[in-house]
C-alpha cells in the first residue's frame, strides 16, 4: 500500500503567494487602488482574474508573466523533499490542491525540475487568451460553507480517494502539508493514523491548536513544521515503520 502525500502550494511547497508574487511584473511592481480594492471575501479567484486582466493591459507578454513566476523561491527543504518523493514514486503519490492556477503551478515545478513528483494538481485552470491575457476560472463548485467558492479542499480530496478506492486502491497513510485557512476543511477526511502537518506559526496550526480536544474534530496526529526538512524526516520515519 503506497502513501500519499498532499500540499497545498502557496506558503507551503514555495514560500510565497504566487498570486501577489505575480503583480513583480509589473513596471512598477504595484496595482492601481481600484484594482487592490475591488476584492470581496471568499472571491479571490475573480479577484485575480482582474488582477491579470490589468496586467494584460498593461502590454505585458506572457513570457514575462512566466518568468518572474519562476522567480518565487521554495520554502526551505522542498526541493529536497519533492526530489526525495520523485525518486519513491513506486511507493510514495503525491498531489498538490491550492488556490493558485494551473499556470502558475506548471511554470515553478517546471523551471525547478520537479514536476516528476507531483501526480496531479487540483488548482483553477488559467489560460492566455488571444489578446495575451491570462484567464483564471474557478476549480469548481461546491455547497461547503467553511470554503471560497471556487475551492473545497476536503470535496477535491475525497472525490481523488473515491476514485482511487474504485479501483480498489486505498493508501496506507495519507499526510497532508498546507498552512492556510482553507487546508483546514480537509482534515476533516482523514483517518486517526493519518497526519496533517500544519507550517508554524501559519492560520492552519493556530485552528487546529483551537480545536484540540473537541470530540470528533481532526482525528489525525498533528505535526507541525518549519520546513521542507522535517516533513523529509518524518516521511522517511513513517515509511521505515
Amino acid at each position: 500500500m503506497k502513501t500519499l502525500m498532499v500540499f497545498d502550494f502557496d506558503h507551503t511547497v514555495v514560500d510565497d503567494n504566487s498570486d501577489t508574487w505575480v503583480v513583480r511584473c509589473l513596471p512598477g511592481q504595484t496595482l492601481p487602488d481600484s484594482v487592490k480594492n475591488s476584492y470581496r471575501k471568499g472571491h479571490w479567484t475573480e479577484f485575480m482574474g482582474r488582477v491579470m486582466s490589468y496586467i494584460g493591459h498593461q502590454e505585458v507578454s506572457p513570457d514575462r508573466v512566466q518568468s518572474v513566476m519562476e522567480t518565487i523561491p521554495f520554502t526551505a527543504g522542498m526541493t529536497d523533499l519533492l526530489s526525495y518523493i520523485s525518486q519513491n514514486k513506486s511507493t510514495i503519490d503525491c498531489i498538490i490542491i491550492s488556490d493558485s492556477n494551473t499556470m502558475f503551478i506548471d511554470w515553478v515545478l517546471h523551471a525547478a525540475g520537479l514536476q516528476a513528483a507531483v501526480d496531479r494538481v487540483f488548482t483553477n485552470p488559467a489560460k492566455f487568451n488571444e489578446l495575451g491575457h491570462m484567464e483564471v476560472q474557478c476549480h469548481h463548485s461546491h455547497q461547503c460553507d467553511r470554503c471560497p467558492v471556487n475551492l473545497c479542499k476536503k470535496e477535491v480530496l475525497e472525490l481523488y480517494l473515491s476514485d482511487w478506492s474504485d479501483n480498489g486502491v486505498e493508501y496506507a497513510q495519507i499526510f497532508y502539508v498546507g498552512d492556510g485557512g482553507n487546508d483546514l476543511c480537509p482534515t476533516f477526511c482523514l483517518r486517526s493514523h493519518d497526519v496533517v502537518m500544519p507550517r508554524k506559526g501559519y492560520t492552519l496550526e493556530k485552528l487546529l491548536t483551537k480545536l484540540e480536544g473537541q470530540e470528533g474534530e481532526t482525528s489525525p496526529r498533528v505535526f507541525a513544521w518549519s520546513n521542507g526538512t522535517d516533513i523529509l524526516q518524518e516521511l522517511k520515519a513513517a515509511m521505515q515503520s
